[in-house]
């Protein structure tokens, strides 16, 4: 049992990290929205877009090239640029909030149901049953894990394949693990009186 609870947790370490590194590697393009913070100067926090040259403008910063940069490259560059007006460099954060057609660029999947923490987990590479139930912090007690179902579009029907995740840990069901694709809702239900 410890085993097993150890196991899950490094799979959940694993695919946050994943997440994490993909997300810290992007580079920000044209139309990209960014959340800019600036900690000593609230009134420059704002979201802005990328111009369609790469460049963003900040008040008192001017206009800093984005395009092409990670998000904690154009941090350094708004820092760089703000640090002649302080006395101690600027702690500046920049986040990506969204991008034009983000569910082609950053396709996601939903998990809901009797897990740890439902949600919405974008999905940069492929992503199995098993790590979905990962990124959302696993099984709660009450799941009924041979149930696992996921549901998904296609051409207008809606198409459910069940995963018995008991038989998985046990070995017995490899196949059953499917990859997911954009858009999968990943449901666990509540385990019922006699499960």
């Amino acid at each position: 049992m410890k085993a097993r609870n150890l196991l899950m947790a490094i799979a959940i370490l694993v695919g946050w990290a994943t997440q994490s590194s993909v997300l810290a590697q992007y580079l920000l393009q044209p139309g990209d929205i960014i959340q800019i913070s600036v900690w000593q100067e609230p009134r420059l926090d704002r979201q802005i877009v990328v111009a369609p040259d790469g460049s963003i403008a900040l008040p008192l910063a001017g206009r800093i090239q984005a395009g092409g940069r990670t998000a904690a490259q154009v941090e350094q560059a708004i820092s760089a640029s703000l640090a002649p007006q302080y006395a101690d460099p600027p702690d500046v954060t920049v986040h990506l909030v969204a991008q034009p057609g983000a569910e082609a660029v950053v396709p996601a999947i939903y998990v809901m149901g009797e897990v740890i923490s439902p949600g919405e987990f974008p999905i940069l590479k492929p992503t199995t049953v098993v790590q979905a139930l990962a990124l959302s912090g696993g099984l709660s007690p009450f799941a009924a894990e041979r149930r696992v179902q996921v549901h998904r579009k296609r051409g207008g029907q809606d198409q459910i394949h069940v995963f018995d995740f008991l038989a998985f840990k046990a070995g017995l069901n490899p196949t059953g693990n499917i990859a997911l694709m954009a858009g999968d809702v990943v449901v666990v239900p509540e385990r019922g009186l006699f499960e």
